[in-house]
């Protein structure tokens, strides 16, 4: 992690376990983390490492902070996961999660956000419209601070990036142009 964003990549491991581990390393004390899909698992621990205990969230009108999120399979691997349980006795509890807008409701409870919150579907990593739409919410006071990026889960792959975007960037803040951010991804 440096200066406002996070990115985070794995694989062929069991992503369940990387996700608990990850979780018990940061403690929380948040139950509902379990009852949570994969794509929410992760977008929650991402900002969570993101947004960190320095993040000054506090010092902004909760409908001032927003999250604009996306990835290139929407909730897919839970789409899945759940089609396996209708063949005995649907899950309920996997259902909430099947669409990917899910994530950025788990993050904006968790920290009480009630700005603006998207999440766009891409078939890959599309910074430029991130910066774009991001800008334009802070640019139009729509927004005072914005997490947003990529968070995609599918079988064992795990990926997230995220930024931390403020209108008024902290000393030391990385530029927030989609260059830098591909290279963060990369």
């Amino acid at each position: 992690m440096r200066n406002g964003e996070l990115y985070f990549k794995a694989g062929s491991e069991d992503p369940s376990s990387i996700l608990a581990e990850i979780y018990e390393h940061l403690l929380p004390a948040y139950p509902k983390f379990y009852k949570m899909d994969q794509l929410s698992k992760l977008g929650w621990l991402a900002t969570e490492i993101l947004l960190g205990p320095e993040f000054r969230y506090k010092n902004y009108p909760a409908d001032k902070v927003g999250i604009v999120l996306s990835n290139a399979n929407a909730s897919l691997d839970t789409d899945i996961r759940y089609y396996d349980t209708v063949k005995d006795i649907a899950s309920p509890a996997l259902f909430v999660y099947t669409l990917p807008n899910i994530v950025a409701g788990e993050i904006s409870i968790r920290h009480r956000l009630k700005g603006e919150n998207a999440f766009f579907i891409f078939d890959h990593f599309n910074a430029g419209f991130i910066q774009q739409y991001v800008s334009g919410l802070l640019n139009n006071d729509n927004l005072q601070a914005c997490i947003c990026g990529w968070v995609e889960t599918l079988g064992k792959q795990l990926d997230a990036a995220l930024f931390l975007v403020e209108k008024t960037p902290n000393a030391g803040a990385v530029g927030f142009t989609p260059a830098i951010m591909n290279q963060i991804y990369q």
